[in-house]
C-alpha cells in the first residue's frame, strides 16, 4: 500500500534524503514558512538515497542534463525563488 509521505527541506545546494525505493516525487510547496517535498512510497520498500539540488533565480546552474525540475517555493514573502531539482544518473 502507498502513502504519501512530507519531508521538510533546508535551502542547500546539494542535498540528499533517505526514502522508500522507488518513491514518487510529487511536489515542493511552502508550509507553514518551511519548503516541503511530498513523495508517494510504499513504506514497505528498502530505503535509498535520493540527491536533490537547489537552484536560487538567477544563479548560474551547471549542465541540466541529469536534473529533473521538482518545483519552485518561495521565501521571505517572495523575495527569494528557489527551484528544486532531482538529480539522477545519466
Amino acid at each position: 500500500m502507498k502513502t504519501i509521505w512530507k519531508y521538510e527541506l533546508e535551502t542547500l545546494d546539494i542535498f540528499g534524503l533517505e526514502m522508500p525505493r522507488g518513491a514518487e516525487v510529487l511536489t515542493v510547496q511552502m508550509q507553514h514558512e518551511k519548503p516541503c517535498l511530498w513523495a508517494l512510497v510504499d513504506a514497505s520498500e528498502d530505503k535509498e538515497n535520493r540527491s536533490f539540488t537547489i537552484h536560487g533565480t538567477g544563479h548560474h546552474v551547471r549542465s541540466a542534463e541529469n536534473k529533473f525540475y521538482v518545483g519552485t517555493y518561495q521565501l521571505m514573502g517572495g523575495d527569494l525563488v528557489f527551484h528544486l531539482f532531482e538529480l539522477k544518473d545519466s
